[in-house]
């Protein structure tokens, strides 16, 4: 299937079990190539390595493409009842396996296994939603106000939907972009993160036994050339991408050139705003973990604390209090709260950025890397009196390292909050309901969250702005659908606009 054991001679010349992971086109998997990209996956908790990647030429990307388009015409062609009967089924047999999914995600990316199967379950609810709504969306028509006429606008599916995905939370992000395309009736092409192609394989295995079409999920794994690829595909309706800004622009530029359309969920430099009369012990719990889940590796992130200057130095105690308890470790372990940083390039990234960060703010607790733990392992960092000049304060760190900034009234909370690059989302922390509405309606981000953090509902759009995208979630479909306009005339003698050239030829 799509992982097999093989005997490969590491650098070192001592050998191990190492499992090869291929794509998975048509409903089977697929042999190597011929001179493929070969790419070694390593657990970021031990930094030993555990397999390979053979990665999708363009040709293979091309065959996943046509794959797809086949299958969605057969899943089209079901109608809606069938194919929201089917997601179900994949949904629930997704649900049974999810604690195999989160061992994938814990070896391929270090998530803490039970925050992993958590996702998993969380997830599925999507499934179950857009099998429902999908459909519902895609009957949609609209009346006219033109006398003696309808017009109808009919959404439908782009066809193939592709999903460059990231490596932080491997199979959600999976799971719910692919709930939004299938249930508008698409196809999809899936290329995971380089580092985490292995709930993806399971994923799409899942799918096939649960009945969806073969061809319907592809997977092809691989680096940039493969997602590279991919974007360029001229068959390919919609494409998400999850990733870094510097990447997003790369992958915008490739779709514009065959005017395609594209959803793009970027960085973020997230703001909590804290005011002095906001329940503090409740704040700096939940500041917390937003910026320590998942080892900050959550574009959302709330990394930027701005704390009115009369609570300021409370806060700050208390934040560095409370990261001192922070349970980081073994992510196998349920007692952990933070694991390890994905790979050792992003480890390298956070290392270096808090170095220049300790010459232009003041630390008050971490920095370094957790050295008894043998992984890609960072302390959960905080940062002081950070100027709003600050590498660190302007940079998405994607890492567990927090900024802490103070302010003297409302106008500055505001001005600091907008002053970044990205606009994704934010938080205001007050007890004060006026306050949080002023506040919100100034602050330029896709979303505020007023006394509390990171909760989203399917029904709502959670967009960007900046240079953190444009739009995810429920705002896919408008990158997975496209609209169609029927016009029709209730007149019996109606022939539309013209010239009456046939009347003039008979006088």
């Amino acid at each position: 299937m799509t992982e097999q054991d093989a005997v490969i001679e590491h650098e070192s010349g001592t050998e191990a079990a190492m499992r090869k992971f291929g794509s998975f086109v048509g409903g089977a998997a697929v042999d190597p190539e011929p001179d493929a990209e070969v790419i070694t996956l390593e657990n970021p908790a031990t930094r030993r390595p555990y397999g390979v990647v053979h990665a999708a030429s363009p040709q293979l990307v091309d065959r996943a493409v046509r794959s797809a388009r086949t299958a969605q015409a057969e899943w089209w062609a079901m109608g809606p009842a069938e194919r929201t009967r089917r997601m179900t089924a994949w949904a629930d047999l997704v649900d049974r396996s999810a604690d195999i999914l989160a061992d994938l995600d814990v070896e391929s990316v270090g998530r803490v296994r039970r925050e992993a199967v958590g996702d998993v379950v969380k997830s599925t609810d999507q499934i179950r939603f857009w099998a429902q709504e999908g459909p519902r969306l895609v009957r949609r028509s609209e009346r006219s106000a033109v006398p003696e006429h309808l017009f109808l606008t009919c959404p439908g599916p782009v066809g193939v939907a592709a999903l460059l995905l990231p490596g932080n939370v491997p199979s959600r992000m999976l799971l719910v972009h692919s709930a939004v395309a299938l249930g508008c009736g698409n196809a999809v092409v899936v290329k995971p993160a380089d580092a985490s192609p292995s709930s993806a394989l399971k994923l799409a295995e899942l799918a096939l036994a649960a009945g969806l079409p073969a061809g319907l999920i592809n997977v092809v794994v691989g680096g940039a050339a493969t997602g590279a690829a991919l974007a360029a595909h001229e068959q390919v309706g919609g494409l998400s991408f999850t990733g870094s800004t510097a990447t997003g622009r790369r992958v915008a530029a490739i779709v514009a050139e065959r005017f395609g359309k594209v959803a793009l969920e970027l960085g973020g430099k997230s703001p909590q705003i804290v005011f002095s009369d906001a329940d503090i012990d409740a704040v700096c719990e939940a500041i917390v973990w937003s910026f320590c889940a998942n080892a900050g590796q959550i574009c959302t992130a709330g990394t930027r604390a701005l704390v009115h200057r009369e609570v300021y130095d409370d806060v700050v105690a208390r934040l560095a209090a409370l990261a001192g308890r922070v349970r980081v470790g073994d992510p196998g372990d349920d007692a952990t709260q933070v694991g390890p940083l994905s790979s050792g390039r992003q480890f390298d990234k956070v290392v270096g950025l808090v170095a220049r960060a300790k010459r232009e703010a003041r630390l008050v607790f971490g920095g370094q890397p957790v050295a008894d733990l043998p992984g890609y392992y960072f302390q959960p960092t905080i940062f002081a009196d950070v100027p709003a000049a600050a590498e660190i304060f302007q940079e998405e760190v994607f890492g567990p390292v927090l900024c802490v900034t103070p302010f003297d009234d409302e106008e500055q909370a505001i001005a600091l909050a907008n002053d970044s690059r990205y606009a994704l989302a934010s938080n205001v922390w007050t007890a004060d309901l006026r306050r949080a509405l002023r506040v919100a309606d100034r602050i330029e981000a896709g979303t505020v969250w007023c006394g509390t953090s990171r909760i989203g509902d399917p029904h709502m759009p959670l967009t960007a702005g900046r240079k953190s995208g444009n739009s995810h979630a429920r705002g896919l479909v408008d990158v997975f659908t496209q609209d169609k306009l029927v016009a029709v005339s209730l007149r019996d003698t109606d022939t539309g606009p013209h010239w009456g050239l046939a009347a003039e030829r008979t006088n």
